[in-house]
C-alpha cells in the first residue's frame, strides 16, 4: 500500500471544479479497492485547513452522491487563498507524514499550481516519497502550456449566452449604450469569448477591450460615437482588469492583498464616461461570481475534460508520476480533439498565459476570426439561435 491519499482545492471555484473532483475521487476509490491506496481524504477549505488538520474522509461515497458533483457548483470540499511562505510549506510535509499520505492532488490555478510545485520540492528536499500532482481549473484560461484549463469552457459559454441575450434586448429598445463587465485579472480570454455571441443571427457586442491591449478614454469614446452614427442601442464587453497606457486600472481596486484583487466598477465607469462625455444614456452590468457558478451553462466539453483531468492527475500519482500537472495539447479543431499530458509543474508555476496577438484585432477593440475558431468547440455545441423582425 502506498499510503493514504490527499486532494486539495486551491483558488476560485468554477462550475466543473467538482468534476474533477469526481474524476479523482473515482480513480481513488478504485485504487483502494485494490489496495492501492490507504485513507482517501480532502483538505477542508484549502491550504488553511490542511494546516489545521482538518480533513475530511471521503470514503464509501454512494456514486448517486458522487454524481450529485456533476450539478453543483463552488467547491465541494472547499477552496481557499490562503498566502503561504516555506515554513507553512515544511508544516504541510510534517502533515503528510502523521498522516501517513502518500499522494496529494491540487486542483487549482496560477496560484494553486505554485503552491502545488513548492510543496513539491519541499517534500523532496526533505527525501519524503510523497507524490504531488496538479489538476488545472481556472475560468481565467491563464495557466501555461496547456492550450485550455477546466473551467474557461463554461464560464466562456455564459459570457457568450449572457451577451447574446444583452444584445437581443438592447436590440428591441434600442436606447442606450449597454457596457457589460467580465472577470479576468490580466488575460482576456473570458471578455474574448463574448464574441462568440455573434454566432447565428449576428446578434454580438459592437465592440470588446481586453486588458491585454492599454485602454484608451479617448479612443473607447471615437468608436462609440462612430457607432452612434449608425445605431442607438449598443452593447460594449470589458474586462475587469482594464488598464491604462501606464499600466494602471481604469478603476482604483476596491481591496488588493497579495495576487488577490477585488476591482472596482469598471462597466459603471466606462457607461458614465458615456453619459459624460456624449451625454447619452448608458449603464452597467456585472455578472461577476454568477459567471462561474451557473450550471445552466455547463459546456459538456468541459465537464468532461474536468473528469478526465481529475482521473489521470491520480492514475498518474498511483503510477509514481509526481511534480507536474494534467494539460491538453490540442490535436484538431475541426473536429475538436484534444489529448492530454503531463507538464513538468515548473514550467507551469505562475507562468501567466495571456490572448495572442493573433486573436486581437488590430484596433484593439475585438477579436479574431482566428479566436473564436479556437474557442467554438470548447463552449460545447452552438448558442440558442435568436430572430428578429426590426
Amino acid at each position: 500500500m502506498g499510503g493514504n491519499l490527499l486532494i486539495v482545492h486551491g483558488g476560485g471555484p468554477t462550475a466543473v471544479i467538482n468534476a474533477s473532483l469526481y474524476g479523482a475521487l473515482t480513480a481513488a476509490e478504485e485504487a483502494k479497492a485494490k489496495g492501492k491506496v490507504g485513507h482517501i481524504y480532502a483538505a477542508k477549505n484549502g491550504t488553511g485547513g490542511l494546516l489545521k488538520k482538518e480533513l475530511l474522509v471521503l470514503e464509501d461515497v454512494p456514486e448517486e452522491k458522487k454524481r450529485l458533483l456533476f450539478q453543483t457548483p463552488g467547491s465541494a470540499i472547499g477552496t481557499s487563498r490562503d498566502e503561504l511562505e516555506q515554513k507553512e510549506y515544511e508544516a504541510m510535509a510534517d502533515i503528510l507524514l502523521e498522516k501517513e499520505i502518500g499522494y496529494v492532488l491540487f486542483n487549482g490555478g496560477n496560484g494553486t499550481m505554485d503552491t502545488c510545485g513548492k510543496l513539491f520540492k519541499t517534500c523532496a528536499s526533505r527525501g519524503m516519497d510523497v507524490k504531488v500532482m496538479g489538476i488545472p481549473k481556472t475560468m481565467d484560461n491563464d495557466i501555461a502550456i496547456t492550450d485550455h484549463s477546466p473551467g474557461f469552457g463554461s464560464a466562456a459559454r455564459f459570457i457568450a449566452q449572457s451577451t447574446k441575450e444583452l444584445c437581443a434586448d438592447v436590440k428591441g429598445l434600442p436606447i442606450h449604450v449597454v457596457v457589460m463587465e467580465a472577470s479576468g485579472r490580466n488575460a482576456g480570454w473570458i471578455t474574448a469569448a463574448s464574441a462568440l455571441a455573434g454566432d447565428g443571427g449576428g446578434l454580438g457586442p459592437d465592440l470588446i477591450y481586453l486588458p491585454e491591449r492599454p485602454f484608451d478614454e479617448e479612443q473607447y469614446i471615437e468608436d462609440i460615437k462612430k457607432l452612434l452614427e449608425k445605431k442607438t442601442g449598443i452593447v460594449v464587453v470589458a474586462s475587469e482588469g482594464l488598464k491604462d497606457k501606464n499600466g494602471s486600472p481604469v478603476v482604483e481596486p476596491i481591496f488588493q492583498v497579495g495576487r488577490s484583487t477585488y476591482f472596482g466598477d469598471v462597466s459603471a465607469h466606462l457607461a458614465n464616461l458615456v453619459i459624460k462625455r456624449l451625454g447619452y444614456k448608458a449603464r452597467g452590468e456585472k455578472p461577476g461570481l454568477v459567471g462561474r457558478a451557473s450550471m445552466q451553462a455547463v459546456s459538456p466539453v468541459d465537464r468532461e475534460e474536468a473528469v478526465l483531468a481529475g482521473r489521470l492527475a491520480c492514475e498518474a500519482a498511483l503510477n509514481g508520476e509526481s511534480g507536474k500537472m494534467v494539460a491538453f495539447r490540442r490535436i484538431s479543431t475541426k473536429p475538436y480533439k484534444a489529448e492530454p499530458f503531463l507538464a513538468d509543474i515548473s514550467e507551469v508555476m505562475l507562468h501567466e498565459r495571456t490572448m495572442p496577438d493573433a486573436f486581437i484585432n488590430e484596433q484593439g477593440n475585438g477579436v479574431t476570426e482566428a479566436f473564436k475558431e479556437w474557442c467554438r468547440p470548447l463552449i460545447g455545441g452552438e448558442l440558442p439561435e435568436m430572430i428578429s423582425f426590426n
